[in-house]
């Protein structure tokens, strides 16, 4: 169960049926970025494919029968009748079309009617409908999924859409189990139910034994996590630069070099990266130095050219040289804008009391912390906003909490009104009342003693004690402890809970690379079983209160409205 192994097998599948000679690849908005996230140019150069097009550009066309045209898009109507447009006023030679998923019958029609000159070679569905972030982590670009904490039809459609293609890219017709607390869990798990129903010549793959199993939950469990600061190198890249399809833009970082203002962060075509992503903050920082060391012993040895045959070992080693030249700039920038951000914004001290509220039940210490931060120059709008909705979170049934007089202090250090009437709505998103688990802890007794003797005996890191939700309902699962009440089966004969070897978990709002790390844990320690983890989009704590703003907004609208009436 690899996703980019998946991805990058169709589009190879598609390159190479369109056969010898000069290529260009049409691509819409979505997959751009699900082609770019898993295919380097210089790999799809090395494969004739010379142009690259968007079909809703612009620009005034230009006509090329000379290139053949691979068209990847995904099966909208707005799609399907921008390509029946381009074959009525075709500009390349042929063209051979692919969609990310199902297509309609009717829309094939409308296009073989589009092609009077008969330049379309084949058509094929291709099920490649989803950002391969890493082997066991993808999403589907889906930023805001719900409204007045509801689906939105198009959202619902493009979810199901999405995560049956990841099902049918991996040959996989799993059993369904969804969090039992979320309506939005379980009309998704229905959704892609009647999809099996619907597409069943699709789905009607050799049965596995135990079958594979597709667990739906729901990011209100667990509003938490997204919140918190992280210490591992590509969440920390993502939290404080932002990754957005592998890229990361440091135009803001002071005095960056021309050719360093946007680096591209690819497990596929770095491996420093690939062996780095899971590093803490503090062994990423020996590591950089290791790279260093290396570059410049390397640099050293080109600088002695004496002879002919030095000449040609040079030569020989140059492109590799000149590779590793440009991985350790890059990370070399990246690392030390981390470090100064981290210093800027006093983030240590931050996290310390973030990790504080998530791990130990402390109110007076911890509300001392806060005020303290809340009053720093240092602690930036978001990080004050973060500890105040983390203490809301924890906090909100406590006697005697301080929500108010904490989201008063935030309004009198002028931190802007979008963030400080946004601490009681995410209660309402991700509060007591909308969570179906036990978030922190309380009511389990193993829970409260492991809690209890981590305190007594410290930990080894301070800033990485909490552990998501998810490592906890992965470890029920893979032991058959998960309780079939809280997350049941849909139509399913089993009746008895199973212990699976191959899991597809889709989070509805989003997943984070904490999760992340969490499943690559699970993937790495746990013989026989491996893990696939995937959601609506990939969260950094700016994302996720978006996401929130945009689910509260429509309830409060209508809470509103009935109170007016």
């Amino acid at each position: 169960m690899d996703v980019i192994v998946a991805a990058r097998k169709y589009i190879t599948k598609m390159i190479e049926e369109s056969g010898p000679g000069m290529k260009v690849l049409m691509l819409d908005k979505e997959t751009t970025g699900i082609v770019s996230i898993v295919f380097a140019q210089s790999e799809m150069l090395q494969q004739e494919v010379y142009l690259f097009e968007r079909l809703d550009s612009d620009l005034p066309p230009d006509v090329m029968r000379h290139l053949k045209c691979i068209v990847f898009v995904r099966p909208t109507r707005d799609n399907v009748a921008k390509l029946a447009r381009e074959l009525r006023r075709p500009r390349y030679g042929y063209y051979y079309v692919y969609f990310s998923n199902v297509i309609a019958k009717a829309d094939v029609k409308q296009l073989a009617e589009a092609d009077e000159n008969e330049l379309v070679r084949d058509v094929q569905e291709l099920y490649a409908d989803y950002l391969a972030v890493g082997p066991h982590l993808f999403h589907l670009g889906m930023p805001s999924c719900s409204q007045g904490l509801a689906w939105t039809q198009p959202s619902l459609t493009r979810a199901t859409q999405g995560l049956a293609a990841v099902l049918l890219s991996l040959k996989k017709c799993p059993v369904i189990r969804y969090q039992n607390s979320s309506e939005m869990a379980r009309k998704l798990a229905e959704s892609i139910r009647l999809t099996f129903t619907k597409e069943a010549t699709l789905f009607s793959f050799r049965r596995a034994e135990p079958p594979p199993l597709l667990l739906i939950l729901d990011r209100r469990d667990d509003s938490v996590t997204p919140l918190l600061n992280q210490w591992t190198y590509q969440a920390m890249v993502h939290e404080l630069l932002t990754i957005n399809n592998n890229r990361v833009s440091l135009a803001e970082v002071p005095n960056v070099p021309p050719e360093l203002k946007e680096v591209v962060m690819s497990a596929e075509h770095d491996e420093f990266y690939a062996q780095n992503l899971f590093s803490n903050f503090g062994e990423i920082g020996q590591t950089i130095k290791s790279l260093m060391d290396e570059y410049q012993k390397k640099l050293q040895s080109q600088k002695k050219v004496e002879s002919i045959a030095d000449m040609k070992q040079f030569v020989e080693m140059y492109p590799q040289f000149k590779k590793m030249s440009g991985t350790v700039a890059k990370h070399v920038t990246v690392v030390g804008e981390l470090s100064r951000l981290v210093d800027r914004h006093a983030l240590l001290e931050c996290s310390e009391t973030e990790q504080e509220l998530a791990c130990h039940d402390e109110h007076q210490q911890s509300l001392q912390r806060i005020y303290r931060l809340l009053n720093s120059e240092k602690t930036r709008e978001l990080d004050a906003v973060r500890l105040v909705m983390l203490y809301a979170l924890r906090y909100e049934t406590h006697s005697n909490n301080d929500i108010n007089r904490l989201v008063d202090t935030l309004r009198r250090r002028g931190v802007d009104d979008k963030y400080t009437k946004l601490v009681y709505p995410m209660l309402d998103y991700g509060g007591a009342r909308a969570r179906g688990s036990d978030l922190f802890g309380d009511d389990d007794p193993v829970a409260v003693t492991k809690r209890f003797f981590k305190g007594v005996k410290g930990v080894d890191n301070i800033y990485t004690q909490h552990k998501p939700l998810l490592s906890r309902l992965l470890d029920d699962l893979l032991k058959g402890r998960l309780r079939e009440t809280a997350y049941p089966y849909h139509s399913s004969s089993y009746s008895q809970p199973l212990r699976p070897v191959e899991v597809i978990v889709f989070m509805i709002g989003g997943v984070t690379y904490e999760e992340s790390l969490a499943v690559h844990q699970v993937n790495s320690t746990v013989p026989g079983v491996r893990v696939l983890l995937g959601g609506t989009c990939l969260h950094n704590s700016r994302s996720f209160l978006d996401e929130v703003l945009t689910a509260t907004q429509a309830a409060h609208a209508l809470q509103a409205r009935a109170t007016r009436s």
